[in-house]
């Protein structure tokens, strides 16, 4: 395999990964529990945090180390499967494509 061929696929593998990069960010998973929802992103950012009036009421009666874990616990499952769902994506896309090329032909 030529210096040219191995640069081609090099340019062919980065944007393959820039192509699953962007399928991976358009992932969103919701998790909820106790009046909080949490929504996480394939990248592993938050979208978004719902607290429902009887939670929130709940922290500002004074219990909030309970509403601290509570969201503490939402957070966590929200990250937890959008990293599952993540992966199973990933190996999606990878098995669409029959894996990613070897650069160096080996």
């Amino acid at each position: 395999m030529g210096f040219f061929d191995q640069m081609k696929q090099a340019m062919q593998m980065r944007n393959e990964a820039k192509r699953m990069q962007a399928e991976i960010e358009k992932i969103q998973c919701e998790y909820s529990n106790g009046g909080i929802s949490v929504t996480a992103r394939g990248d592993f950012t938050i979208a978004s945090i719902k607290i429902s009036p009887e939670a929130w009421a709940e922290a500002s009666g004074g219990k909030t180390e309970r509403f601290e874990t509570m969201l503490f616990n939402v957070v966590n499952g929200a990250l937890k499967q959008v990293k599952k769902t993540t992966q199973e994506q990933m190996m999606a896309l990878m098995k669409e494509n029959g894996g990613l090329p070897d650069l160096f032909g080996r």
